[in-house]
């Protein structure tokens, strides 16, 4: 299946139900797991920021984000709850964000802040190695409040407390982090077995 560059008010919303054979886990569900409920992101105001451990912090508009290459795959995500969906993704790598930098030798980890308070970490070895993406599409639509936009985590192998929604903020840190539920007992690592 091939997909076109699109622009921001471009975006095709029929949903895509299977790919390369799979069928796809639906778009629209009825239940919300998040700190404080959906949010809403007023997009002529965001800016995403990407500082820390690099030669130079960044801001990036989301059509600025967009603009970067474009990666999609389908990858299942696995709650904690005991639930999972095979979705598919489309988004940019994390490596392409910050691509115009140079990250310090002594990055550890990568924390992800979001527009509600919450945030999380990967590793930065995880990051890299996994390729990881911050998706803007889920299934050909463009995420809304409930799904997590303007962007979302995609940790493949981690489970879902790992995918940080509303993303606004991505910090590149030479120490370990704990975000909100690791801070309440979840453990950092999240490794789907």
């Amino acid at each position: 299946m091939a997909f076109l560059a699109v622009s921001i008010n471009s975006y095709s919303q029929v949903e895509i139900k299977e790919y390369q054979g799979e069928r796809l886990s639906p778009f629209d569900r009825s239940y919300d797991n998040s700190i404080k409920g959906p949010q809403k992101v007023d997009i002529n105001k965001y800016r995403l920021i990407v500082n820390g451990k690099i030669q130079k912090a960044s801001l990036f508009t989301y059509a600025q984000v967009l603009a970067l290459p474009s990666a999609t795959r389908a990858i299942t995500l696995n709650c904690i709850e005991g639930w999972s969906e095979h979705l598919l993704f489309m988004g940019v790598r994390i490596e392409d964000i910050v691509k115009s930098t140079i990250i310090d030798k002594d990055v550890q980890t990568v924390i992800f802040y979001a527009i509600d308070g919450y945030s999380s970490s990967l590793s930065y070895e995880y990051v890299i190695e996994n390729d990881i993406l911050l998706a803007y599409e889920i299934n050909g639509k463009k995420l809304d409040e409930k799904r997590g936009f303007p962007f979302q985590v995609v940790a493949e192998s981690k489970f879902g407390y790992k995918w940080v929604k509303w993303v606004t903020r991505i910090e590149f840190s030479d120490k370990p982090y704990e975000g909100y539920w690791e801070q309440r007992g979840y453990d950092n690592e999240a490794t789907i077995n």
